[in-house]
């Protein structure tokens, strides 16, 4: 097989050897503008070419180090070079979020920060050194703390929804009056390549920054679509791009050719000084080729022919600035040649030099930046009661203070919990669809909006990945986003802006870069008067499974306020990302036992208490028979069991509410499963995947046979409409048979799926 890479160095050292003979255009200074109406020297453009030359070797070397088992990536930037023209005209604090062929645009824009080595940097990732500066060896990203780039993976289109978070969350800093961690006349950049442009996530980010600037909203953002008219081997039709992108309502269009360095530079200048002064957004098609494949294992004769190849070698980016700078007369064949070679030394020596570059070697160090934790920490910081004054100024005087106010149910205990906590941060932003005017769909951010105005409490699109990337952007701004999501069934719309961007990002930057977020989530089934799978929805398996988010569920309103101080300290001192899940059948829940006995009502916690991560509560502490484990709507219901079970039985059950479901208290369950010897999990989630099967896990694990458990759950289905949710779905008479089956001596494990028996 011939190697393409070969084929592609030996084509520019031939180019600028036959250059070298033939002689060339006369001579001139480096310093002369290439154009009298563009501020651009031969200099600029020498040290853009040294950029693009140093991006060649890294995927020229990328290569050789597979070869030799050294480095474990080869998705290279060659072809793409001509995105160095956004290394050099967007600052380095115009935060980016870069496609994954940024080689070029990174080695120029490490130009604007002393100290910067960007080809070292970037062996180190592409050896998965444990010394890569920026994720320590956990994946080749392109990202820098030093030049605000963020890194990303793989990523084909989750980063644009969180891009346009941030150039809306910049611009909301300023009417908020907080300082933003990067210059208020800053842009966010976002790039991506042409078959991202038709990616449901991509028109999502594209349709809220429109969508946002129709209302006037300023989103200074620059989308760069790096067209090289492929999408691995599928082809982009000729003019889909322009068409597609080209009469978007408010975002303005640029186009480039990226093989011309100097028209690529003008028209990329014209697209970032319009978008730093207008405070729109725009985008910018460059037009690029691709070369070496899609990565160092594709086999690109698979899908193109030998011609097709060979006629897109002969448009290389490097050779079109090399033709340029001879052209120019500002070099000669004989020294690009010799600037190439130089490029080369310097690449092989630093790769010569990591030779014994560390790796990662254990799973403590792997994930040692997932999810950081600093319990003192966060005490303090939720124990902290907002300013006094901030208060009065929420509430009105002393005497309407939450704590003040009689027991209500959860819905109200929440509001009032928003309040105090946006009391106690001004950076916090609640938004969603239907937060403000309406209240939400449940009225728990019923008023927020009148009391802090809408830049802090917003209503959004209707759209899932917009509201959490929206998120995501905002908190890289230095906000404290608390998104509402109306639905448990709705986070799976977008759930890849939390397990794809949100809870790696800590992971991939080494804990160098943080985006904290609260989402807050009406969740789970028991819903009376309107349903079906979409609105009572028990499926929280795709939650638990990401690694680093912290999965909360109160099951009374008074735990419920305590608990959202935590999550709330938990984003802001450890930038965490928590999914915050409130049962909607406990809103307005204000009853235990009897009509009218408002034992479901509490009274409003002191703002000095809070709940620390994985504290359970448990009911009937001196209750020997078993032991009930369980979370939500199952603490209502095991409590009512309860009481049945002692008047009726005789046995008595302590009811232990988890309130934490990810990351699980193992000691905490193994303790409470130990002080009876039998345990009963109620698990309103579905039996496969439900919390149930990680409790489970524990007691086998941990209490092996000194512990008698088995798990009613909720049925592998969906939930039905009206009473048949009760078939699939555990209930107080099944809790009640259950623990009567425990206590009596059996033959055979016992195994239950929501009110049905079954071994």
């Amino acid at each position: 097989m011939i190697n393409r890479a070969e084929v592609v160095d030996q084509n520019f050292i031939a180019f600028c050897q036959e250059q070298a003979k033939a002689g060339g255009t006369p001579r001139r200074p480096l310093e002369e503008p290439v154009r009298e109406d563009l501020d651009l020297t031969g200099r600029d453009l020498r040290e853009m070419f040294e950029s693009q030359m140093a991006s060649r070797h890294l995927d020229l070397m990328a290569r050789e180090l597979r070869r030799q088992d050294r480095a474990y990536y080869t998705i290279g930037s060659s072809g793409h070079e001509g995105n160095v023209v956004l290394g050099r005209l967007a600052r380095h604090t115009d935060m980016a979020f870069v496609h994954y062929r940024s080689g070029a645009l990174m080695v120029e824009r490490a130009r604007k920060v002393p100290g910067q080595d960007p080809i070292r940097d970037t062996l180190l990732s592409q050896m998965a050194s444990s010394r890569d500066p920026i994720a320590g060896g956990r994946h080749k990203v392109w990202g820098s703390v030093a030049l605000w780039v963020p890194p990303q993976t793989s990523t084909i289109a989750s980063h644009l929804p969180k891009a346009v978070g941030a150039a809306i969350g910049l611009e909301r800093c300023k009417r908020l009056h907080i300082e933003p961690p990067i210059p208020p006349d800053s842009i966010i950049v976002c790039s991506f390549g042409d078959a991202t442009i038709n990616h449901a996530v991509a028109l999502t980010a594209f349709n809220s920054c429109c969508w946002a600037t129709y209302q006037n909203v300023p989103v200074p953002i620059l989308f760069v679509c790096e067209d090289n008219g492929l999408g691995i081997s599928v082809h982009t039709p000729p003019g889909w791009v322009e068409t597609n992108m080209g009469g978007r309502p408010g975002l303005k269009y640029f186009t480039a050719n990226g093989l011309d360095l100097v028209q690529a530079y003008d028209v990329a200048r014209q697209a970032v000084e319009y978008v730093r002064s207008r405070r729109h957004p725009a985008f910018l098609h460059l037009n690029v080729v691709r070369l070496l494949g899609h990565a160092g294992s594709d086999v690109e004769t698979e899908y193109h022919t030998i011609e097709q190849i060979e006629a897109a070698e002969a448009k290389d980016p490097l050779l079109a600035t090399a033709r340029l700078m001879i052209d120019q007369g500002y070099l000669g064949g004989d020294e690009v040649l010799a600037l190439y070679e130089r490029v080369r030394g310097e690449v092989r020596r630093k790769a010569d030099e990591l030779a014994d570059a560390p790796k990662l070697c254990s799973p403590e160090e792997i994930t040692r930046p997932l999810a950081p934790y600093h319990p003192d920490r966060v005490a303090a910081e939720a124990s902290r009661p907002p300013p006094p004054e901030a208060r009065l100024k929420v509430f009105g005087e002393e005497s309407q203070l939450p704590e003040r106010q009689p027991p209500r149910h959860m819905a109200v205990l929440l509001n009032r919990a928003l309040a105090d906590l946006l009391a106690k941060y001004p950076q916090m932003l609640v938004f969603g669809e239907d937060v403000a005017a309406r209240g939400g769909v449940y009225y728990v951010t019923a008023g927020l909006y009148k009391r802090f105005g809408l830049g802090r409490v917003f209503n959004t699109l209707l759209d899932e990945t917009t509201i959490l990337g929206l998120g995501l952007g905002m908190a890289h701004m230095g906000l404290l986003p608390v998104p509402e999501i109306q639905y448990l069934a709705y986070v799976h719309n977008g759930i890849d802006q939390l397990r794809g961007e949100a809870c790696s990002l800590q992971f991939f930057s080494n804990g160098q870069f943080r985006n904290p977020m609260v989402v807050r989530v009406a969740s789970l089934a028991y819903q009376k008067g309107f349903g079906g799978h979409f609105h009572n929805d028990n499926s929280i398996a795709a939650l638990r499974d990401i690694p680093g988010l912290v999965l909360a569920v109160p099951g009374r309103g008074d735990d419920a306020v305590k608990m959202l101080r935590t999550c709330l300290a938990l984003a802001q001192v450890d930038g965490r990302v928590v999914a915050f899940l409130e049962p909607i059948a406990l809103y307005m829940t204000r009853d235990l036992y009897e009509p009218k006995d408002g034992l479901w009502q509490f009274a409003y916690p002191p703002p000095e208490e809070f709940i620390p991560l994985g504290e359970g509560r448990v009911y009937e502490e001196d209750s020997p028979d078993l032991t009930v484990l369980t979370y939500g709507n199952g603490l209502y219901m095991s409590l009512r069991a309860a009481r049945l079970l002692r008047q009726e039985h005789g046995l008595r059950p302590r009811v232990v509410d988890l309130r934490w479901l990810s990351p699980l208290n193992e000691e905490f369950i193994v303790q409470q499963a130990l002080a009876t010897g039998q345990v009963l999990v109620v698990d309103e989630g579905r039996r496969s995947g439900g919390v149930s099967e990680g409790i489970m896990a524990v007691l086998t694990e941990r209490c092996g046979n000194r512990v008698r458990a088995a798990r009613l759950t909720g049925a592998d289905t969906y939930i039905p409409l009206g009473p048949a949710a009760y078939e699939v779905l555990p209930t107080e008479a099944a809790i009640i048979r259950d623990v009567v089956a425990l206590c009596r001596p059996i033959v055979r494990p016992v195994r239950r799926t929501a009110g049905k028996r079954s071994s």
